[in-house]
C-alpha cells in the first residue's frame, strides 16, 4: 500500500521549525573544535580540561577508586 502524500500546507510541525531545528543540530556539531590532550580525539562539549568523554570517564573512575584505596588502608 502506498503512502499518501501530504501537502505542505497540512503539516503538523511548520516548516519554519524543522528549519531552525535543523540548523541548530548543525551549530552543535561545530562547537566541538578541540582534541583531547590524551589521546586526539575530539572532546567533549562538556569538558574543561580537554578530554574526550573517554578518557574523562578514565580519570573520574581513578580518582574513585584512589579514595576507596586511601580508606581502606586506614
Amino acid at each position: 500500500m502506498k503512502r499518501k502524500q501530504v501537502p505542505a500546507t497540512d503539516r503538523v510541525v511548520p516548516q519554519e521549525i524543522l528549519e531552525n531545528a535543523r540548523k541548530s543540530l548543525q551549530t552543535d556539531k561545530l562547537a566541538v573544535t578541540g582534541k583531547c590532550v590524551v589521546c586526539g580525539s575530539p572532546c567533549a562539549p562538556t569538558s574543561t580540561e580537554g578530554l574526550c568523554w573517554v578518557c574523562r570517564r578514565l580519570k573520574i573512575s581513578a580518582w574513585h577508586e584512589s579514595d576507596q584505596q586511601i580508606t581502606a588502608q586506614e
